[in-house]
């Protein structure tokens, strides 16, 4: 994201918490404007420093987004990888 780099399976627990955080209760849901993964006990470290910028829910997002896709290629989720489709 941007000059900002992280491990594909960081990314990928990071997608776990933000979905488990919109299962919880379909009654009860969390806005995903109030709601950071960074209240997450579980958040790999890699991400702490994102948790002190102004923009950290869009950059997570953002990489959220990243690996939607269940059948997306490990490959082809790295940014700098060109011609994945």
């Amino acid at each position: 994201d941007g000059d900002l780099k992280f491990s594909l399976e960081s990314v990928k627990k990071l997608k776990e918490l933000m979905d488990e955080n919109k299962r919880i209760n379909p009654r009860m849901v969390v806005s995903m404007a109030s709601y950071s993964p960074c209240d997450e006990k579980d958040l790999p470290e890699e991400f702490q420093s994102v948790c002190k910028r102004e923009d950290a829910p869009m950059i997570f997002e953002r990489l959220n987004l990243a690996v939607r896709e269940a059948d997306l290629c490990e490959i082809c989720a790295n940014a700098a990888c060109a011609g994945c489709f």
